[in-house]
């Protein structure tokens, strides 16, 4: 399999960046390009450079993220990106042997950048697109939160000093935002929340512009309703937030 493999610089002024704390990225692109029938690959994740614990976990985590995308079976344990960019290709044509007729070509674009950056916390955005097939494909959104002083990703619950709190809170917004009756069951006007109860997204993530809870398609609506999001500015929801964030 021939791959492009660039690295562009897009977080430069190295002194800047000492100055703030930030870190320091290249983008990654890879692209397949094997043969004229294989499935379309894209991909484009930020790599952080240097050989500390934070770099480390940031490459290691986009990988899994990516490589868990590609992989469709179980028993198939890539190590690398280009491993499942193999095994994307490898399903593909497995499956056109079945259905040679009915097999329109597969595609994989996943991007990824950094949405939010300050001296204790970094996220990044992971965008992705996948078609296998069917009448349409999937894309998804995955906000991954690192802790700077721990060097590792955070999980959702260490976000929050009062999670209870803030989920309150973010069901009375996203009413609000969705004109759902605060007197009617939250599903009363068309979303899917299991048990009628309202719940946070998986993904939760860092922006400039507040705090992003996004529900991929699926999650608490329909594919056509496409994913859901609420943005919730820090000035108005810092009382919940982890007493080692500070926005």
């Amino acid at each position: 399999m021939t791959r492009i493999v660039t690295y562009l610089f897009f977080l430069v002024l190295i002194v800047s960046c000492q100055d703030s704390g930030n870190i320091t990225f290249e983008a990654l692109t890879l692209a397949s390009t094997k043969c004229k029938e294989c499935p379309e690959v894209s991909i484009e994740i930020p790599h952080a450079l240097g050989n500390n614990k934070l770099a480390k976990s940031i490459n290691l985590t986009l990988q899994e993220e990516v490589i868990s995308k590609l992989t469709f079976e179980d028993e198939i344990n890539d190590e690398t990106i280009q491993e499942a960019i193999e095994s994307f290709t490898n399903g593909y044509f497995e499956l056109k042997k079945i259905y040679p007729d009915e097999t329109i070509g597969w595609k994989a674009k996943i991007n990824g950048m950094v949405t939010y950056e300050d001296n204790e916390l970094l996220t990044i955005e992971l965008q992705s697109y996948l078609f296998t097939g069917g009448a349409h494909g999937y894309g998804s959104t995955n906000f991954l939160n690192f802790s700077k002083k721990r060097g590792k990703e955070m999980d959702d619950w260490e976000l929050f000093e009062d999670k209870e709190g803030f989920e309150r809170y973010a069901e009375t917004q996203f009413r609000l935002q969705q004109d759902i009756p605060v007197n009617k069951p939250i599903n009363s006007t068309g979303f899917m929340f299991e048990q009628d109860h309202f719940y946070l997204p998986e993904n939760i993530g860092f922006t400039e512009k507040g705090l992003k809870l996004l529900y991929n398609q699926y999650e608490v609506a329909s594919y056509a309703d496409g994913p859901i999001e609420l943005t919730l500015p820090y000035k108005d929801i810092q009382q919940f937030l982890s007493g080692n964030i500070k926005t």
